[in-house]
């Protein structure tokens, strides 16, 4: 039996120490230790595909919470029905000792474990659900008080409006334009679109 560990956080920004602190006493083989940075989004993981490629019937694999193996509830369940069904694989999940497949694997300790995934997997999709419900309404409120968000437009080249006036006069083709006021052409197409706007109210 050999023991593994996965770990997922959801930016690049974010840090793993706190799921490498959680899994330092337990003696896993840092070659056993899977890290991806990446969001359950798309459920897009390298790392997590090729640990359990690696994975064998009797293994053990350590998560810190249930919903590092999925992005929702129906992902988390599947996933752990793959690994424990047909993998054969034992899971302890740090945060719920309940959730350690290798404590009553007779019919009522798998009846009570399949129980407990159910309900800590809708809880930890709820809790996702919330947190973004919260953050869109935080943003809409932060709009209504005339907060903008995204990074401040850069200023206008000295002689953009001399350009445009002659781009709509049709003197220059988009690419001259372009080029004279030294941006990409879709981003002079765009800040034209947006002077128009600004000269029409």
């Amino acid at each position: 039996m050999s023991k593994y560990a996965y770990i997922r956080v959801s930016t690049r920004d974010q840090n793993e120490d706190r799921q490498l602190f959680a899994i330092s006493d337990l003696h896993i083989p840092e070659k056993n230790i899977y890290i991806d940075h990446q969001s359950g989004k798309d459920f897009n993981r390298p790392a997590y595909r090729r640990m359990v490629r690696r994975m064998k019937k009797d293994d053990l694999l350590y998560i810190k919470s249930i919903d590092r193996l999925g992005r929702n509830y129906e992902e988390i369940q599947n996933q752990w029905r793959y690994l424990t069904k047909e993998k054969g694989i034992d899971i302890a999940v740090l945060d719920m000792p309940l959730l350690d497949t290798r404590r009553g694997k007779d019919l009522v300790g798998t009846f009570l474990s399949d129980i407990v995934l159910q309900v800590l997997s809708f809880v930890a999709e709820n809790e996702r659900t919330n947190i973004k419900q919260r953050q869109a309404e935080g943003i809409a409120a932060a709009r209504l008080r005339g907060v903008r968000f995204g990074r401040p437009s850069k200023p206008l080249p000295q002689n953009f409006q001399n350009v445009y006036q002659r781009w709509k006069q049709k003197e220059l083709i988009i690419t001259t334009a372009a080029e004279e006021c030294q941006m990409p052409r879709s981003t002079f197409y765009y800040k034209a679109k947006q002077f128009e706007k600004s000269t029409h109210q």
